[in-house]
């Protein structure tokens, strides 16, 4: 399949705006957890101490480690502009199903109380939800993928 046959069905969105606060959720969620790992704003690490941390201690491959923090930090920016909402939907979905994954052992629910090892699974449920929605819905109205598809 050709760039120039994909475009259109990826941009492709109705004029609703369910889609509109749903990618408006998911990106304000994501983008300050990408600016952690990017600029180290919010109390995080930075983009070096990230990507050490990812690979050094977590052992994710530098690739994963490096799409991960651009699926949070570019992925959120192009959620909330609406431009390519599928693909940074897909990227910010691959990011919560690796961590659900972490964080299953830790069970369902948030540790709201500090009674638990660690957090649970429900955010990342939560998330993937948006992420699903988004992925069926494209990015709405006022999004960029609108004026694209046109």
């Amino acid at each position: 399949m050709q760039l120039t046959s994909l475009l259109p069905s990826l941009v492709a969105t109705g004029d609703s705006f369910a889609p509109l606060f749903l990618r408006l959720s998911l990106g304000l969620m994501i983008l300050p957890h990408g600016l952690q790992k990017t600029l180290g704003w919010f109390g995080g690490y930075g983009f070096q101490g990230t990507m050490g941390y990812l690979t050094n201690t977590v052992g994710a491959p530098w690739i994963f480690a490096l799409l991960a923090i651009l699926a949070e930090s570019v992925g959120g920016v192009m959620l909330l502009a609406g431009v390519g909402t599928r693909v940074a939907a897909l990227g910010v979905g691959g990011v919560m199903v690796v961590a659900a994954a972490q964080h299953w052992p830790h069970g369902f629910f948030m540790n709201w109380f500090g009674n638990q090892k660690g957090e649970g699974v429900e955010f990342f449920i939560l998330a993937l939800g948006l992420v699903l929605a988004l992925l069926v819905l494209g990015g709405g109205k006022w999004s960029l993928d609108a004026l694209l598809a046109k």
